[in-house]
């Protein structure tokens, strides 16, 4: 019997489910005790792993073998796009202009994620990709939306520079729904899509080196 997308979806989560305190940053900037240097030290960051990600989605449309998987990774690198401008607006209420994220000399702790997503671009089945990218996806939404709330009541963030973490902390309502019917098309067809659980741990342990190189800035 073919195992359902939806229980590998949450075996995967389960599996993979940090403590609370592992994030390190994220709590910091809830608490309004992360200094608007380290803030636009995150937004600057975010410059390259968005520019980053966008043409691996693109690399990832181009390598999938379904009309389904493929429209899923260029409505993703779409996405990337508009988070792209409205990163520009984050920046700028921390005093940086566009030209100051373009000399930001990027941390290696920081571009571990978009470096792994490049190479998943080049050697991952695309359909496990979707699967990881779907199990990551809940996380990093849940720390956008906590940094969104963070700035409003502690750094005094309008809307269009909170516009990037609202962005990515209300994803699309359907995304995981397309998600999950593109990982089942291709269990039923018999593909064995266990290296997606190992995708998704590389991805996640990145991103928490990315909080928490960051974290380390607070002091």
């Amino acid at each position: 019997m073919t195992r359902s997308a939806r229980d590998l979806l949450e075996t995967i989560r389960r599996d993979l489910t940090h403590d609370d305190d592992a994030n390190r940053l994220v709590p910091l900037v809830a608490a309004g005790r992360a200094p608007l240097t380290v803030i636009g030290d995150l937004a600057a960051e975010q410059h390259h792993v968005i520019s980053s990600d966008w043409r691996s989605f693109l690399a990832l449309a181009a390598r999938a073998t379904t009309p389904e998987a493929r429209e899923f990774f260029t409505g993703l690198a779409q996405g990337e796009g508009v988070a792209l401008a409205r990163l520009a607006d984050l920046a700028a209420a921390t005093g940086r202009d566009p030209e100051a994220l373009d000399d930001h000399e990027p941390e290696p702790g920081c571009q571990g994620y978009p470096s792994y997503l490049a190479w998943l671009a080049l050697n991952g089945d695309p359909d496990a990709v979707v699967l990881a990218l779907t199990v990551n996806f809940a996380a990093w939404g849940g720390y956008c939306g906590a940094l969104a709330q963070g700035l409003r009541e502690h750094y005094g963030f309008d809307d269009k520079a909170c516009g990037f973490f609202d962005f990515f902390a209300t994803p699309a309502p359907d995304m995981e729904e397309r998600a999950l019917a593109i990982v089942q098309s291709a269990l039923d067809a018999g593909k064995d899509l266990a290296l997606s659980h190992r995708h998704a741990r590389m991805l996640q342990g990145y991103e928490l080196i990315f909080w928490n190189t960051l974290a380390d800035r607070v002091v």
